[in-house]
């Protein structure tokens, strides 16, 4: 379910076509959440402006299904990688999360802060080839 109005999104991983599976996501508040589990639950929680980078996967099964996969690199030192396994309208929501993440980092004010790790490597390069 899509609302892009107050920026929510929730949907569960699909098993072929039905979403029968226990795991569930949903976006609301700014924050990406991912829960398993069904007599057990365990829940994940990811600030969409610590996102750094949106990919999208969509295999032979997957488009036969009508599903895919958005696969989400972070900033969070619990959980670096986050997989939207199976979701459905897939290339949709990955455009919307990609929105929302930009418009999240632009409110944050942290746009261009993720190459700042990254100088001391280019320094490395450049010094190498200089030689």
């Amino acid at each position: 379910m899509i609302d892009e109005q107050n920026k929510t999104w929730s949907d569960r991983s699909h098993l072929l076509w039905w979403p029968i599976t226990f795991t569930k996501y949903r976006v609301e508040n700014q924050r990406l959440y991912t829960q398993t589990g069904l007599l057990s639950t365990h829940e994940e929680e990811c600030l969409l402006y610590r996102v750094m980078d949106v990919s999208y996967e969509k295999t032979f099964g997957n488009r036969i299904f009508g599903t895919g996969t958005i696969r989400l690199t972070t900033r969070d030192a619990s959980n670096p990688v986050i997989e939207l396994k199976n979701i459905a309208d897939s290339r949709r929501v990955k455009d919307l999360l990609s929105r929302w993440i930009e418009e999240e980092r632009i409110a944050k004010r942290v746009v261009g802060r993720d190459m700042y790790g990254a100088s001391s490597h280019m320094e490395e390069d450049f010094a190498d080839r200089d030689m």
